[in-house]
């Protein structure tokens, strides 16, 4: 078995950079774990966007804070859900505040061939993500179509949202990795993003720690 990124590239993933191969090819097979630590530059729209970002903040989907040089972690491990589905997180961790992190948490699966996405600590917000390779070897996730999952379900107007694209890879000038996210909506323009670099050491993992996976698993895709 394959990681979820690789599967969802099919042979597209042997172009990524081969460190990039081994960020990407975290799964159970792989019985590892990516951790990388960094600083990043977060940004974001007009002042109408911070009571948006806020109530992101209370299910760790959105960071309505600044700064520039914010320390920063991702921790990307394997586990198998309550559904059986092999996931991989991606969590963020923001030094922006003293005695008060910031966090943007995501698990990932493989959904119909796809990466489903699922944002925040209930996996209400499920979202589907285009992916390509380009010409540096990096990765380009872009975000698609939204289903937000509570108690009712339904498909998230993109008016009320934002569409984000992600860009990952790695330097070999510096020996890091780069990564640099924008989300805009549709009408309202720029909403959130950030830029940033950080390295990675790799740990043997079958299982994410509890800290780190969301407080409900969601059936619904």
């Amino acid at each position: 078995m394959t990681s979820v990124f690789e599967q969802a590239l099919g042979a597209d993933f042997r172009r990524l950079h081969p460190m990039m191969q081994r960020r990407f090819g975290v799964g159970l097979d792989a019985a590892e774990a990516c951790v990388g630590r960094g600083t990043m530059t977060i940004r974001r729209g007009p002042w109408w966007t911070v009571p948006f970002l806020q109530i992101g903040r209370l299910r760790n989907i959105l960071v309505p804070d600044l700064g520039t040089e914010v320390p920063f972690t991702i921790e990307n491990y394997p586990y198998r859900d309550a559904l059986g589905r092999e996931t991989v997180t991606f969590v963020r961790t923001y030094a922006t505040r003293p005695g008060r992190p910031a966090r943007f948490d995501a698990t990932m699966v493989l959904s119909e061939g796809r990466v489903l996405d699922y944002l925040g600590t209930h996996q209400h917000l499920a979202v589907d993500l285009d992916l390509r390779v380009d010409e540096r070897g990096g990765l380009v996730l872009t975000s698609d179509a939204q289903r937000f999952h509570e108690g009712v379900s339904f498909r998230f107007p993109m008016l009320f949202s934002g569409r984000a694209t992600l860009h990952e890879w790695w330097s070999d000038e510096d020996q890091a990795f780069h990564v640099d996210l924008e989300v805009h909506n549709r009408v309202f323009g720029f909403l959130f993003g950030y830029r940033g670099t950080f390295t990675c050491e790799w740990v043997p993992a079958t299982d994410a720690p509890e800290r780190l996976k969301p407080r409900r698993t969601e059936a619904r895709t």
